[in-house]
């Protein structure tokens, strides 16, 4: 049993997230989540290790639950029908190493491309797989530069070409067009080629924004990675890959101990978090996650209009749930959680209200040298 301080350790920490939790505008986290139907799961050692698509000796999983949310992402990104497979991840960042991973192993000399803005993972990536790559200037906007894409891949025509495409950049969401990065790839008769699509906050919306960005398989996407945690919302991070089978299939060896190949990254990989995202494309559907991004989506509008009538400069790319302003004092950026580089900004991810932008923008006006 806990001590009586070690107790209060415990209560303190609880009142600290849950004070915490009300004043969290800076990250892509959805909030308003609950899985309380869930907790009785806690109790069984769930690991889905080897691949979920094949059964294991270790029987304690949620493979059969995990094969679920595998297709329902691979329906909505349009994924080819009889030639798709993923898995649930640790997050983005593993979907992102996997994604590469398959093209590194597809094109061994090939040199990745990705922009400025491209998240910092990205770089921690390339540098773990060894694989080359250009950086390419970003727009304004955070999106890719396509004139300086298009002259440095044209520079280096001879090897072959792998996009790391933005689809909602980490400061300012800014998206990737995949269709002008496949015509660029056209244009220039590039022969060899994988353009893998970080969707990491986007990826479950992004499907039901009209018009819809070009983002995924249908566009000519080869691989795309989403957040679990994010849009959705989950209490572990989590996310889901999928990609091209016959890409998959070039990985990955049988391990007789647990009855099955080893095709992902890690090996042994959560047992619950498929079940959290299984209960959560149960419940919301896809009208459900329509009517989530709509009701950010309004949020959204609210804030940036609220913002530029109390003189916050604030503004965000179309249809993004980023909301972008000056760099804000480290009280403020302290209080309220919010990222900042160059620029600092709020994200109306789900469980976001106006009274919090209402808060919040007391705050500026009470010192507009933001």
């Amino acid at each position: 049993m806990l001590t009586e301080s070690e107790n209060s350790q415990i209560d303190t920490l609880f009142l600290k997230l849950q004070e915490g939790v009300q004043r969290f505008l800076g990250y892509p986290i959805a909030t308003d989540f609950n899985y309380e139907l869930l907790y009785r799961f806690l109790q069984f050692p769930l690991n889905n290790i080897g691949d979920p698509f094949q059964d294991s000796t270790y029987a304690i999983g949620t493979r059969e639950f995990e094969r679920e949310v595998v297709d329902f992402f691979a329906d909505i990104y349009h994924a080819p029908k009889d030639d798709y497979w993923g898995y649930v991840t640790n997050g983005g960042t593993e979907g992102n190493l996997y994604g590469l991973y398959l093209a590194r192993e597809l094109h061994r000399n090939g040199i990745v491309y990705f922009s400025e803005d491209t998240h910092y993972s990205v770089n921690k990536n390339v540098n773990l797989l060894g694989m080359r790559y250009i950086m390419i200037k970003s727009q304004p906007s955070g999106e890719i530069d396509y004139d300086d894409l298009r002259e440095s891949i044209r520079l280096h025509r001879d090897v072959p070409v792998i996009i790391m495409a933005n689809i909602g950049t980490t400061m300012k969401e800014a998206r990737d067009d995949i269709s002008k990065i496949r015509g660029i790839l056209t244009d220039l008769v590039i022969q060899q080629s994988y353009i893998h699509s970080d969707s990491a906050f986007c990826g479950t919306y992004a499907p039901f924004i009209e018009p819809k960005p070009a983002f995924d398989f249908a566009d000519g996407a080869d691989s795309v990675a989403v957040s679990g945690h994010k849009f959705v919302g989950s209490p572990i991070p989590c996310g889901v890959v999928i990609v091209k089978k016959r890409n998959a299939e070039r990985i990955g060896e049988g391990v007789g101990y647990i009855g099955c190949r080893d095709t992902t990254i890690t090996g042994s990989r959560n047992g619950f978090t498929p079940l959290v995202l299984w209960y959560a494309i149960k419940t919301l559907g896809k009208e459900g996650l329509k009517k989530r991004l709509n009701d950010c989506l309004e949020i959204a509008e609210y804030a940036v209009e609220a913002m530029n009538r109390h003189g916050i400069p604030a503004w965000r790319n179309p249809n993004a749930l980023t909301v972008v302003l000056p760099k804000v004092k480290e009280s403020i950026k302290n209080k309220w959680q919010l990222a900042t580089s160059d620029v600092s900004h709020i994200i109306v991810a789900p469980g976001v209200t106006k009274a919090q932008i209402d808060t919040l923008i007391q705050d500026l006006v009470g010192d507009l040298n933001i």
